[in-house]
């Protein structure tokens, strides 16, 4: 089988002809030994699958923490033009639609304030989270006050009282994507995500407490209020029930109709319909809506964090300077304008663990990062370095504005649990000076470091590529998991 290529600094190529069928080449953005670890579990495989989609153009991609996923691998990104039979696939978004990080900022020192308030503050922080599968979110919603949600994203709950206003100005979308469609929802997603947000989860999902340790641009850390010795707050969480339902029911209806569409693809996973169908157009409303439900959570959780940080240092989180650095999705498609083959033209961009990295002066940054392009958060595994970034204008021109989302998985969550038992694991975080809040403890080996790919290799893949830049590193010191 043919082996991809190098065609540029950590940008490796698989040409057309390695599955039959691929209408533009796979490229993968990494260094040599993520690109083999590709090649092993095949994820590699997956992109190319990937290039079949009608309408695609350029190349389908995949980031350097690409790992298999349902159709595309996590880590895809695809581009179909809109105007001429380009489809939307809900393979390519995902079943946590919307899923995203926040970075919440603060005028806290970990050494002068919070090393030693560190044992109080997460459990405090732990207490007001609720976690886990299923359960009960901060706020309860009736049937109508659901689809103000779906509607509204981050504004129904600051209309609430929720949260602060200029909040809106460092959410992606300024909070609420627009399309949105919440009728197009189902009634059993809707039931499943009422009682739900303001919950972080479980898996992956986290809210962690971490310290910024190294400044590496020192103009793009000052323009986000960052500094050297800061204490953050990172917010891993998604849209719940809520969007599961959503992807899972439109998977089955798109699979339903594939056969009659004259669609073809190498994986039943990828299935998908023209942009413009009736199917595809439902999806792509419900998908924003399920995406409005996961920015609404993410604010609900700010909520939290603010509240816990307030109680423990006896002071309103006004005055600890607790701010939304940005908040970004990282499971949506949207449709945007690029330069392809010398036209303008509108995509359906696809990002499945991807994250969009626009570059200086975007029509849509806020003005406070028009000058240092967008904000990009990427969260490490349990235990290790989490990553601000900054999207360039290199992302516009090689990966249609998108680069890496985290650390991505290495190992699947069985073998990562036969290595060591959660309270092993727990010992050994606490023992590197980690707090953790309790946890079910038998399931946290899932998400040990071990079980993903490094994620400086990642980050320094990305900006080795030219999609994003590096601006300042955290290590964590306090962990809430899902």
């Amino acid at each position: 089988m043919m082996q991809p290529r190098e065609v540029a600094p950590y940008q490796w190529e698989i040409p057309k002809g390695y599955v039959e069928g691929m209408r533009v080449p796979a490229r993968i953005f990494a260094s040599k030994r993520l690109l083999d670890k590709a090649l092993e579990d095949r994820a590699a495989l997956q992109i190319a699958n990937v290039a079949t989609l009608p309408g695609i153009v350029g190349a389908a991609m995949a980031m350097p923490d690409i790992h298999w996923g349902y159709g595309f691998p996590i880590g895809g990104v695809a581009a179909t033009d809109v105007d001429a039979g380009g489809v939307v696939s809900p393979g390519g978004v995902g079943f946590d639609i919307g899923c995203g990080v926040r970075l919440l900022r603060s005028d806290l020192d970990w050494e002068r304030d919070v090393k030693t308030r560190v044992k109080e503050l997460v459990p405090m922080l732990g207490k007001r989270v609720p976690r886990g599968v299923g359960g009960k979110g901060r706020m309860q919603l009736s049937g109508h006050e659901v689809d103000r949600v779906l509607a509204e994203g981050v504004k129904f709950p600051l209309a609430r009282g929720v949260g602060w206003e200029e909040d809106l100005e460092n959410v992606e979308d300024g909070g609420t994507i627009e399309g949105a469609e919440p009728e197009l929802v189902s009634h059993r997603a809707k039931e499943r995500g009422g009682p739900q947000l303001g919950s972080l989860g479980a898996g992956n999902h986290f809210i962690e407490i971490q310290v910024i340790d190294e400044i590496s641009d020192g103009g793009a850390a000052e323009a986000m209020g960052l500094f050297d010795g800061q204490v953050v707050v990172m917010i891993h969480s998604g849209s719940r029930g809520m969007g599961h339902q959503t992807c899972q029911e439109y998977v089955r209806e798109i699979d339903r109709v594939m056969p009659h569409l004259g669609i073809t693809v190498p994986d039943r996973q990828l299935g998908c319909a023209p942009i413009g169908h009736d199917v595809a157009d439902r999806y792509l409303g419900a998908m924003s809506a399920a995406g409005n439900y996961a920015k609404a959570n993410r604010h609900l959780l700010t909520d939290a964090a603010r509240e816990a940080f307030a109680v423990t240092f006896d002071r309103p989180a006004t005055s600890l300077g607790m701010s939304v650095v940005y908040d970004v999705s990282h499971n949506l498609a949207k449709i945007e304008e690029y330069e392809v083959d010398g036209k303008t033209r509108r995509l359906c961009v696809h990002r499945k663990g991807a994250t969009r990295a626009f570059g200086p002066q975007h029509s849509e940054l806020p003005d406070a990062y028009k000058p240092i392009g967008q904000p990009v958060i990427i969260p490490g595994s349990m235990g290790t370095a989490s990553y601000v970034l900054v999207g360039t204008d290199g992302a516009r021109r090689h990966s249609f504005s998108s680069t890496c989302h985290g650390a991505g998985r290495a190992m699947s969550r069985t073998a990562a649990k036969k290595q060591m038992s959660g309270m092993e694991l727990k010992r050994d975080l606490e023992g590197r000076g980690i707090t953790l809040a309790t946890s079910q403890w038998k399931l946290l080996s899932e998400e040990a470091p071990y079980a993903y790919k490094d994620v400086s290799e990642v980050v320094r893949a990305c900006e080795g590529a030219g999609i994003s830049r590096v601006v300042a590193r955290m290590r964590p010191v306090g962990v809430v998991k899902g």
